[in-house]
């Protein structure tokens, strides 16, 4: 049996060329790096010059995909791009991993999808690294485990993506519908959507309020806030932008049996010492709350980030490991995030989830052929 995994990278630009480097320092020790793709060449000169010699460049996704110099890609390119390149590449024997997000519309994503279940013999998984951080994880076997109870509440505020003018005047593809297919919600939020499903499930459906421009000049997204609705009946906020500084990530999570609340990289559990429904069903004493326990929750584990991805996708394909973040999940943060851009675009209705994936994808056209100025 194989010890390593022959892995091309597709789009050796700042992540791609992040995961080569990770490759070089031995973080990733399962992986031989034979092939890199980018359209532009002094990426790939930079890719020879640091990954050695023998690697083999292409500036065409379907040469390198065709070469036979790999059995695994990288898929780093564009948003677009994502769903078509892992479908040649699934259906030429490769397995695949695709950076975030999935796609930009669901239904290319559902396409991607439905080519690879017609090849379960290959290992087809997400980028979703922070599936890897310990202090999600722990989140979601609280929520899991049932010991949060039944989950009536999410606020999530993520207001530390800030990103200055600069960053968007250095053009390129990014900040445009037809370039990226969005801002900071296909841009910054993808992790952050995909662990929002991952540890309370999805919505069934969302309304927004979507700002585009606001802050910085660009055609798309920089401030929104949504609200959505649960299948149970809880409900959820989440807060998103580029414009503050120094922004907050805090996460909270309301259950019958307490609260959990993530900030500045620490888990606290206010658990209740009787579960709200049962208080409230059984006190007497007019004005009253249940008691509650302020618990530190201990985090074990280290975050592994990209590398645990890689290495997690080399034990798919060589020792037939279950997947971090399988394939077939990344549509699912893609869901919210169409649904969002769809509500703001019929005036703040509420927007069923699955979305409607033609009409999403008709009103999305409209902004790529008259782009949203400000």
């Amino acid at each position: 049996m194989a010890d390593k995994v022959k892995l091309g990278i597709i789009g050796y630009g700042h992540i791609g060329s992040q995961h080569g480097r990770a490759i070089r320092d031995g973080k990733c020790p399962q992986v031989n790096l034979t092939a890199v793709c980018d359209i532009d060449p002094a990426r790939l000169e930079l890719a020879k010059k640091t990954n050695g010699e023998d690697i083999q460049t292409f500036t065409d996704a379907s040469e390198l995909i065709h070469s036979g110099a790999c059995e695994a890609v990288i898929i780093a390119v564009p948003h677009y791009l994502h769903p078509s390149m892992a479908i040649e590449a699934m259906e030429t024997g490769l397995h695949v991993i695709v950076e975030k997000p999935a796609g930009v519309y669901t239904k290319q994503v559902e396409e991607m999808n439905a080519v690879a279940a017609k090849h379960p013999e290959l290992v087809y998984c997400m980028d979703f690294n922070q599936r890897t951080n310990p202090l999600y994880k722990k989140v979601k076997d609280l929520i899991d485990s049932g010991d949060l109870g039944e989950m009536t509440r999410v606020i999530w505020i993520v207001t530390d993506w800030y990103r200055s003018q600069s960053y968007y005047d250095q053009g390129g593809w990014r900040a445009t519908w037809d370039g990226e297919g969005g801002g900071v919600l296909l841009n910054q939020n993808p992790h952050n959507l995909d662990l929002w499903q991952w540890m309370c499930g999805i919505p069934k459906r969302v309304k927004s309020q979507v700002y585009y421009g606001k802050h910085r000049n660009i055609e798309v997204e920089d401030d929104l806030y949504a609200l959505v609705e649960y299948e149970n009946g809880a409900t959820g906020c989440y807060i998103t932008t580029v414009g503050d500084a120094p922004g907050t990530n805090r996460l909270e999570i309301d259950g019958t049996n307490g609260k959990i609340v993530v900030e500045n990289n620490e888990l606290t559990f206010y658990r209740l010492r009787i579960p709200e429904p049962e208080f409230n069903a059984t006190y007497k004493g007019g004005l009253g709350k249940p008691e509650v326990w302020e618990c530190k929750i201990p985090i074990k584990g280290t975050y592994t980030s990209h590398p645990g991805i890689i290495n997690n996708f080399c034990d798919c394909i060589l020792k037939g490991a279950k997947p971090i973040a399988p394939g077939a999940e990344g549509i699912r943060g893609l869901q919210i995030s169409n649904a969002i851009h769809l509500s703001s675009w019929l005036n703040g209705e509420w927007i069923d989830i699955p979305v409607n994936g033609d009409l999403f994808l008709e009103k999305l056209q409209e902004h790529c052929k008259e782009p949203v100025t400000k």
